[in-house]
């Protein structure tokens, strides 16, 4: 696809946020039904700053994008930014999720040298990461992927250019772990697309065009994000029907990451998509956008279901789900209203919401960002305001 139609694709997709159900109400609210409700009193965690150590390499600014915790071992990935502007990647670790240390990281690439490291996943105590860099001729992100070795060092993956780029490349999304290995998802031309690598994580290959994954007559796919759900993986994200102007919500499932069932879920007048899931309880609830606001949807018995909306867009700025996670029995999700971004928790599988105050605020734009992870019902909060960034732990919040 061509950077052209890249800017297109995103310009329409501005534009049908904007003109989604009338002006933007500034007030946060809550909803378990279809219409939202007074707003309930914000929540105040009780947040405790941690350190994170500069990691090798010359001075510069952290930048913190995601972390992931399993097997009794916590990651966090971003890069370091110096006054000239040039990246390098950096990562941490933890056995405790309160003392931090450098991971080393080792890269064997032009791009990779200067990656930034924007999604992590883990299993069995041993993490992967995609990171990337814009750069060459056309500007195109430069994609690499990362894995640990025995020793703890995060190396880069060697690939063909085009198993992340080429001219069918449009994104690459999310990474999530599972029983099965490792699975990213993202789209291409054709539309929704996954790769696929075994347990080590040394190499991902491209699934492009899948049927039901992929675009075809009934409509146009886009895929945002996967997690493990037995027996394989589940993905989520949007489909455009045909002859309309608005995404549905739509789920795949897969037994492998290569061949996949969708499920598209009735959609109204209102723009729907879901951007971010994960499992709370063993059942997974998913979030994304519904017209103006947030909402969730959650897999029962009988199938997928719409729970409740929160948060409302806010101005010209796009809306966006960063990150979702199971706190125990709650749902902790960080989102943009297109303005500022904030964390809002679920005691219900997404059927309420309250917003909790964040420990740092962060306003929408480039280079600003809001992470979460959890174990048990202690939640971890990375956040960077384009100016700074931090980490901090919460335990027991309410909702």
């Amino acid at each position: 696809m061509s950077v052209r139609r890249v800017i297109a694709v995103f310009g329409l997709f501005v534009l049908l946020l904007s003109g989604c159900d009338g002006p933007a109400d500034p007030a946060a609210e809550t909803s378990t039904g279809v219409g939202p409700t007074a707003a309930a009193p914000v929540l105040r965690p009780g947040w405790q700053p941690l350190t994170v150590p500069a990691p090798p390499g010359g001075e510069g600014r952290l930048l913190l994008r995601d972390a992931a915790a399993c097997a009794g071992r916590w990651f966090l990935v971003g890069g370091v930014v110096d006054a000239a502007g040039g990246t390098r990647p950096a990562a941490w670790t933890s056995v405790d999720g309160t003392t931090w240390t450098v991971v080393p990281v080792r890269a064997d690439s032009f791009y990779g040298r200067q990656n930034v490291l924007s999604s992590v996943a883990c299993r069995d105590g041993r993490a992967a990461v995609i990171g990337a860099k814009t750069g060459g001729a056309h500007g195109y992100p430069r994609i690499s992927t990362w894995r640990q070795l025995p020793d703890g060092t995060l190396v880069e993956v060697q690939a063909s250019f085009e198993t992340f780029g080429g001219p069918t490349a449009v994104n690459v999304s999310r990474l999530a772990a599972g029983a099965p290995g490792w699975l990213i998802v993202g789209n291409r031309s054709a539309g929704a697309a996954s790769w696929v690598s075994s347990p080590d994580a040394a190499e991902f290959a491209l699934v492009e065009g899948a049927p039901e994954l992929a675009s075809d007559p009934v409509g146009v796919t886009w895929a945002f994000d996967a997690v493990a759900a037995p027996p394989g993986w589940l993905a989520v994200g949007g489909l455009l029907p045909a002859g309309r102007i608005d995404r549905d919500p739509a789920v795949w499932s897969s037994p492998d990451g290569r061949s996949w069932r969708r499920t598209v879920l009735p959609g109204g007048p209102e723009y729907e998509e879901m951007q971010r899931v994960t499992l709370v309880g063993g059942v997974p609830v998913a979030v994304g956008l519904r017209g103006a606001t947030f909402g969730a949807w959650r897999q029962e018995a009988s199938g997928w279901v719409a729970a409740g909306t929160f948060g409302r867009r806010a101005g010209a700025g796009v809306p966006g789900v960063a990150s979702l996670v199971a706190a125990g029995d709650r749902l902790v999700v960080a989102v943009t209203d297109g303005a500022r971004h904030s964390v809002w928790v679920s005691a219900d599988r997404g059927g309420s919401w309250r917003e909790a105050a964040m420990p740092l605020d962060v306003s929408a734009g480039v280079d600003r960002d809001v992470a979460l992870v959890a174990v048990g019902d202690r939640w971890w909060l990375a956040a960077d305001d384009g100016t700074r960034a931090g980490l901090w732990s919460a335990a027991g919040v309410g909702a």
